[in-house]
C-alpha cells in the first residue's frame, strides 16, 4: 500500500522465505516475490533440492557401462527431439577451392528430416585417411556469422569482414578451422539454427523461438544437440576420414556443444571444450548471464538438472580423452563453478583409472577467449590423443 512502510522489509522477507523453505517450514506470508532480477525468492530451496541422483557416484548403479547407458538415455529422453537415424544425409557439394595445404568447399546436408543445412568442409592435401574435427561455433550474440567464426569464408566478402573482426577479438586473428586443416585435420563446421545461413536471429527473439519450438513439441537445445551428434556421424563416415580419430572442438557455447556431443555419440573419440564448464548451482546466482534467459535456451533441457549436473553429462564420455580450458578472468564462468565442475570430472576419470586422459586447465590471466596460445595447446593435445 502506498505510503505504508513494510515493517519486515523486502530483503528480510526474501531471506526469511528462503530460510523457512530450506528448513521445511512455511513461508512467513503468502506474498510472491521475484528478486535479484528474474529469480524467484525461493530459489535457494530449488537449488537445495538439486542433488543430481543420477550422477556417477550418486547413482545406485555401480557398473560404469550400465551407468553410462542409463545417464545417456535420461539425457536423450529430456532433449525431447528424437533421433534421426533413418534420415539420409544426401550431401550436395559445392565447387572446391584450393587453399594453403587443403581444399575448402561447402556441403549441404540433412541433419534432420526438416531442413537442409550448409556447412564448411576443409580437407587436407593427400590421400588420407585423416583425423577429423567437428568444429562447433560459439554464441556471442552475433548471428550474422556462424560457421564463419571458425572457418574463413571464401564465398562472401561481407561475412568475411565480420568474421575477421570476430577472429581478431576472440581468436588472436586466426580462423581455428583453417589452422586445423593446415595441420592435417578434416574439418566440418555447420551453422546452428539462428546463425549464418540459418538466420540471422535477433538477440531478443531467442526466447520466442525456444517457446515456439516447445509449443510444437520440440526443443531448441534438443535440436542443436541432435544436429551436432548427426554432424559427427556424417564426418566420421567420410571416405578420407579415419572414423576412429574424430574429435569435437568448440569455444564458449561451442564448448558446451563439444562435450555434449561427446556424451551423446561414440562417433566422437575426444573433445576439447574452451570456456564452457561449470557447476549448475554456481551458475544460477544473481548477476550471471544465464539468468537473462534468451541465449541460455540453446543449452536448456528442461528437467535434466533433476538428474544430472553439467559435469555429470560430460562424464558420460569417460574415459575418452577430454580437455577443458577455463579463463581465470572469465565473467561468465567464475572460478568457483569451474572448480566444482573440474572436481566432479576428475573424480569420474580417476574412477576409470584414466585421469591422464583428462586435461583440465585454468588460464589465470585470460578471460572469455580462445587465443593463439590456448589454440596451440589444444592442437598439440589433439595430435597426442587422436
Amino acid at each position: 500500500m502506498s505510503g505504508v512502510r513494510d515493517p519486515v522489509g523486502r530483503r528480510a522477507f526474501v531471506v526469511g522465505t528462503g530460510a523457512a523453505l530450506l528448513a521445511g517450514g512455511a513461508a512467513p506470508d503468502a506474498r510472491a516475490a521475484v528478486v535479484d532480477g528474474p529469480l524467484p525468492d525461493f530459489h535457494p530451496a530449488l537449488k537445495a533440492a538439486l542433488t543430481f541422483p543420477l550422477a556417477w557416484g550418486n547413482s545406485p548403479l555401480r557398473d560404469f557401462g550400465a551407468w553410462r547407458r542409463a545417464a545417456r538415455a535420461k539425457a536423450e529422453e529430456l532433449m525431447v527431439v528424437e533421433r534421426e537415424d533413418g534420415t539420409p544425409y544426401a550431401p550436395e557439394y559445392g565447387p572446391p577451392v584450393r587453399r594453403d595445404g587443403y581444399t575448402a568447399r561447402l556441403v549441404t546436408l540433412s541433419l534432420t528430416r526438416y531442413e537442409r543445412v550448409r556447412a564448411a568442409l576443409l580437407t587436407p592435401d593427400g590421400s588420407g585417411p585423416f583425423p577429423a574435427v567437428l568444429l562447433l561455433h560459439d554464441h556471442g550474440a552475433r548471428f550474422d556469422i556462424g560457421k564463419e567464426k571458425l572457418v574463413r569464408p571464401w564465398y562472401d566478402d561481407v561475412r568475411l569482414a565480420s568474421a575477421q573482426a570476430w577472429a581478431d577479438t576472440y581468436f588472436s586473428g586466426r580462423f581455428v578451422g583453417d589452422e586445423l586443416a593446415r595441420r592435417g585435420y578434416v574439418v566440418l563446421c555447420a551453422d546452428a539454427l539462428g546463425w549464418g545461413d540459418r538466420g540471422p536471429l535477433a538477440y531478443d527473439q531467442q526466447q520466442a523461438l525456444a517457446s515456439n519450438l516447445f509449443n510444437l513439441g520440440s526443443s531448441l537445445a534438443g535440436l542443436m544437440a541432435r544436429e551436432d551428434a548427426r554432424a559427427a556421424g556424417f564426418l566420421a563416415g567420410l571416405d578420407r576420414v579415419d572414423a576412429r580419430r574424430v574429435a569435437a572442438v568448440g569455444f564458449s557455447m561451442g564448448a558446451f556443444r563439444a562435450w555434449q556431443t561427446a556424451a551423446l555419440t561414440d562417433d566422437i573419440a575426444a573433445a576439447a571444450s574452451v570456456c564452457w564448464m561449470t557447476g549448475l548451482k554456481d551458475m544460477m546466482v544473481p548477476g550471471n548471464n544465464t539468468l537473462r534467459g534468451q541465449s541460455s535456451y540453446y543449452m536448456l533441457h528442461p528437467g535434466l538438472p533433476r538428474h544430472l549436473d553439467f559435469p555429470d553429462v560430460a562424464s558420460i564420455a569417460a574415459p575418452r580423452p577430454m580437455l577443458f580450458f577455463a579463463g581465470g578472468l572469465d565473467p561468465l564462468f567464475p572460478t568457483d563453478g569451474v572448480r566444482t565442475a573440474h572436481t566432479r570430472l576428475r573424480a569420474v576419470w580417476r574412477s576409470r583409472h584414466a585421469e591422464e586422459r583428462l586435461h583440465l586447465k585454468t588460464w589465470p590471466d585470460l578471460g572469455h577467449v580462445f587465443v593463439d596460445r590456448m589454440q596451440d595447446e589444444v592442437f598439440t593435445w589433439l595430435d597426442s590423443v587422436l
